[in-house]
């Protein structure tokens, strides 16, 4: 048979199997599909554009403390430490309190002292030591003639506390917050260069002697930051329990005694 036959030939059998419905053509061999996949290249991953969005950064945790040595650091005079501490932003008491509590008496003073936190009528009024608790000190004090108002520097005290702003229901102050305002209170007592420090509670034992235990402390004379220090009971405390007032007078005749040596 010629070419010219075998075309035709084809021809009429493709025909008559397209007649039959015959749709798709097959080779001789079969074809192994996977093998196919398989070999064909992988799709490329796609690539952000030089200008897509920047990935983004976990932020840096800050370290409290460290900010607020560097803060206390800088500050000159007491008005600039008022201004550093009330410009730091890491101690959230500062977002429920309503009042910054930084001093009240005679910068001058021979005589700091020093309260755990403001309470309710400390954080109305901007003072410390102003409601019950302090009208009991302000009474202590007078019995052995000094005081937050007297112009004599001599006979005048000082008075802060650790914590500028209330802790929600007057809780005790945690160990965090302590630890992040104690930079600002040992600047504080540098600046205000007082003869004696008289701490008041727990927490400011907590914070400059690094221990508790007020019932055992009180009265006994120790030295921090290179000044004299008495421990004595808080004010808050002497209302609770009234019996312990005599321990309290006598470490007022102990502070009253120091000033005259």
């Amino acid at each position: 048979m010629d070419s010219g036959e075998t075309y035709w030939a084809d021809r009429a059998a493709l025909e008559w199997q397209v007649e039959l419905g015959v749709s798709d053509a097959v080779q001789d061999k079969p074809v192994d599909r996977y093998a196919l996949d398989a070999a064909k290249p992988k799709p490329k991953a796609p690539v952000t554009p030089p200008d897509g969005p920047p990935p983004s950064v976990a932020p840096e945790e800050v370290d409290a403390v460290a900010e607020a040595r560097r803060l206390a650091a800088g500050a000159i005079d007491l008005a600039g430490l008022a201004t550093a501490m009330q410009g730091f932003e890491h101690c959230e008491l500062k977002r429920g309190a309503r009042s910054f509590v930084f001093s009240d008496g005679q910068a001058a003073a021979r005589v700091m002292i020093v309260g755990e936190a403001p309470g309710r009528d400390e954080d109305r009024a901007g003072k410390p030591f102003v409601g019950r608790a302090g009208q009991l000190l302000d009474r202590m004090l007078e019995a052995i003639d000094v005081g937050r108002a007297h112009g004599d520097a001599t006979r005048a005290v000082y008075i802060t506390n650790v914590l500028p702003w209330r802790p929600p229901s007057n809780r005790t102050p945690d160990k965090a917050e302590i630890a992040m305002m104690l930079p600002f209170l040992e600047r504080h007592v540098a600046l205000a260069a007082p003869d004696i420090l008289v701490l008041m509670g727990n927490t400011p034992c907590q914070a400059l002697l690094g221990r508790t235990g007020i019932t055992r402390m009180r009265g006994e004379w120790v030295e921090v930051l290179g000044k004299p220090c008495l421990p004595m009971f808080h004010p808050a405390y002497l209302l609770r329990n009234p019996i312990a007032k005599r321990e309290a007078w006598a470490d007022l005749l102990a502070l009253k005694a120091r000033l005259r040596g």
